[in-house]
Formats: C-alpha cells, structure tokens, sequence
C-alpha cells in the first residue's frame, strides 16, 4: 500500500527562525528537492530545495517566468494580503520585467551601480561605520545588530543613491517591515515610494552625483515610475541583506571554532567567514518566485501552469549533492546560489557594492573593538521571524571601552 503524501509545509512559523538548517533537511527528506508548501492564507506554493533544481529553474526564465500576471492564485489573494509587498501584479520594476525590455533594465542599473566610485564608496562606508561606532564605542557593550548592523547599509546606499543622511532611519523601519511581512508591510511600502517620488522629483529637477540622477538620464525611454520602482528593489535588495551578512558573519566569528581563534588575526578570515555565510547562513534564505509558463515537471513534480515556484536559496546551498561534507570550509568557493542564478541574479555592480559595505562594516569595527566578545551564551542568539531573510534580532557583545574618533556623531 503507497504511503500517503505528506501534507504540504507551512511556510511560517518559529522552525524558519530557530533551525532552518535542520528543518530543510526534513523537507528534503519528505518530500524530495521540490517540496509543496503554503504561504499565509493557505496560499499554495512549490519550495525548490534541490541545486541542480534551483539551476534549472533559474536558466529557464521562458518557462519558469518572472512574470507575476501568470499566478493561478491571484483571484484568492486579498487585497490587504501581507506578502503583497514581496509578490506584487502589475508592479512596474525591473523583478517582473521578462525578456528584452529586463535585459535593458539590467543594463540601465548595472551602469548606474557601475558608475559608483569603488574609493569613494569603501571611503564612505567607513565614515558612517566610524560614526556609528563613535557612538557605541566607550558604553563597553551594545547591540551590534540595533546599534550598528542595520543602520550602515541603507545610510551608504542612500547617500550613494542620492537621499540625505536625515531619511535613512525611517527608510530602515519601512524597509524591514515590507520584508519581513509584518502587519506594517503595506504601510512601510508607502512610505519607501512616497519617499522615492520626492528623490526622483528633486534629482529632476537638479541632478547630482548619484544613482538616482543617472538612472533618470538614462536614454532608453525608462518612466519616472520605472526608476522609482527599480531604485526601491535596489534599495531593498542591498540594505537587509547586506546588514544581515554583516551580523550572520560577525557570529560566526564569535561562535564558531574555526574563526573565533584568528578574530585578530588579518583581514583573510573575515574574507573567509563572508564566504562561509552565504553557503551556510545566507541572509536571503528563499525567494518569491517564479511562475511556470506551462504544465511541466520539476524534481519529479508536476508544476501546474501558473504554479508559484519558490527558489529555496538557503536550502539549495545545503543540498548534500554539493556540500557532501557540511562541516568543511568552503575555502574560495563561490558556486553558491546565495545571489540567485541566471538573468535575474543579482548584477554584479550591486554584489561588488554590497561586499564592499559589508568587509569595510566587519573590518572597521574589529579594528575599533578589538576584543569585541559574545554577551551571551551563542544558542542564546535568536533570529527574526521571517521564512525570506534570515538575520539575528540581537547581537549583544562586550569590549573595553575605548574614545571615540570623533566627526559628525
């Protein structure tokens, strides 16, 4: 007699936060490398979990589709749906762009990003990492992850993109409420494209130095309402993640054997301890999605037309057909999907932007606090409850006090 099929996985709830790892190795035990799940609501959806699974996914953009109009699910999704935010109809920006008008999308923002002076950006983060040290720096203990980790990037990334230092606060706070997928996520979306019309609005009118304005010059024929779009999946995309690579690698710095030992020892293992993150600990640990343009199979799945299909990033990096020894270092090795696949990774400019703010985040700071050491038992450390980015509510940690450097704080 055939077994039943398990039911399908809830993709909510405090195992996301808690030990993913061990729960997609369930996953992947009950169901194979393409697992069924349901977002709030009982919205149905495909988790790819396998990394042959998510390559072939990621290289097919015809038939698993960017295009969010072919959702079978959009006549059951109510307006005030949380994950609208994340999995939006009819959006306008360069996520949901297919074919050759992404293509020129890609291009318009790569040559934006590419444009950033790689010395004046490391420059400037290491200013705001200063300055924000300086304001932590003689209390002798803090909270890496609310006093620093997630206030660096966006205030990079918006002098970068053409914002005042002013607006980053409440752009941090809009932000991690439309990722997360809180009752708040609606409203932080209004407030990032309210705040994104009146940049574009002021760069129109007097153009700078800064992303905004050579998105805006570009001249391929792109809207105000497709930049606006673009520069808030820019924004999006480049702060959370980066601020949750910053504090994932700082405690796997401070927690695990193989880094703690060489914290003052060079610059190679933060390089090192970056890399292990994104296969161990990848901050982006799935997103939403692709849609299957047709009837097809996936993973010895029948993937119906219209079908979500979820990229399982964190637990495609753990599949054990690539990582057959799970507790080695992973050394230089960058085959990991932690910045997606296919035309619709992540460009490089932005990559090399967000490990820019990142290294100079971590180096600045152990350069600061040296003897920078856990205030907390390490399986005292818990996560944010979000099944999309994965990033530590809290970071306590202790260090001598030493003066501030001075400058704007």
């Amino acid at each position: 007699m055939t077994a039943p099929e398990p039911a399908p996985v809830p993709l909510s709830g405090p195992r996301f936060h808690t030990d993913p790892v061990e729960l997609y190795r369930r996953i992947r035990r009950e169901h194979g490398a393409v697992a069924p799940v349901v977002l709030d609501g009982d919205v149905p959806a495909w988790l790819v979990l396998g990394y042959r699974e998510l390559h072939q996914v990621t290289s097919d953009p015809v038939l698993f589709s960017r295009d969010s109009d072919l959702w079978n699910q959009w006549d059951a999704i109510p307006a005030d749906w949380p994950l609208l935010p994340m999995i939006g109809r009819k959006q306008p920006s360069i996520l949901y762009t297919v074919g050759e008008r992404h293509r020129e999308r890609a291009g318009m923002l790569s040559s934006a990003l590419e444009a950033v002076d790689p010395f004046e950006l490391r420059s400037r983060a290491e200013r705001f990492a200063d300055e924000l040290i300086d304001r932590l720096c003689g209390k002798g203990s803090c909270d890496i992850v609310a006093e620093y980790t997630t206030l660096l990037p966006v205030r990079v990334l918006a002098s970068i993109y053409g914002f005042s230092d002013e607006e980053g606060p409440a752009l941090v706070t809009a932000l991690n409420d439309m990722i997360n997928g809180t009752e708040g996520a609606l409203a932080g979306q209004r407030h990032l494209a309210e705040s994104m019309g009146a940049l574009l609005a002021a760069k129109s009118a007097e153009p700078g130095d800064d992303v905004a304005s050579r998105m805006l010059g570009n001249t391929a024929g792109f809207t105000v309402e497709e930049v606006a779009q673009d520069l808030m999946v820019m924004l999006a995309a480049g702060h959370q993640p980066t601020a949750d690579w910053i504090g994932n690698s700082l405690r796997l710095m401070l927690t695990d054997d193989r880094f703690a030992a060489s914290l003052s020892g060079g610059r190679h293992s933060v390089g090192e301890a970056m890399n292990e993150v994104l296969w161990e600990d990848t901050p982006t640990q799935n997103v939403a999605g692709r849609w299957a343009s047709r009837d097809t199979h996936l993973g010895g799945r029948a993937i119906g037309r219209g079908d979500l299909v979820l990229l399982g990033l964190a637990a495609a990096n753990a599949d054990p057909h690539v990582r057959t020894d799970a507790g080695a270092l992973t050394g230089g090795n960058n085959a990991h999907l932690s910045f997606g696949h296919g035309e619709h990774r992540c460009p490089f400019p932005a990559q090399e932007v967000a490990e820019t703010i990142a290294r100079t985040g971590i180096e600045v700071l152990l350069d600061r606090l040296p003897d920078v050491d856990l205030a907390v038992g390490a399986d005292e450390l818990t996560r944010r409850p979000s099944p999309w980015l994965r990033g530590l509510t809290a970071l306590p940690v202790t260090y001598t006090p030493t003066p501030a450097l001075g400058g704007t704080a």
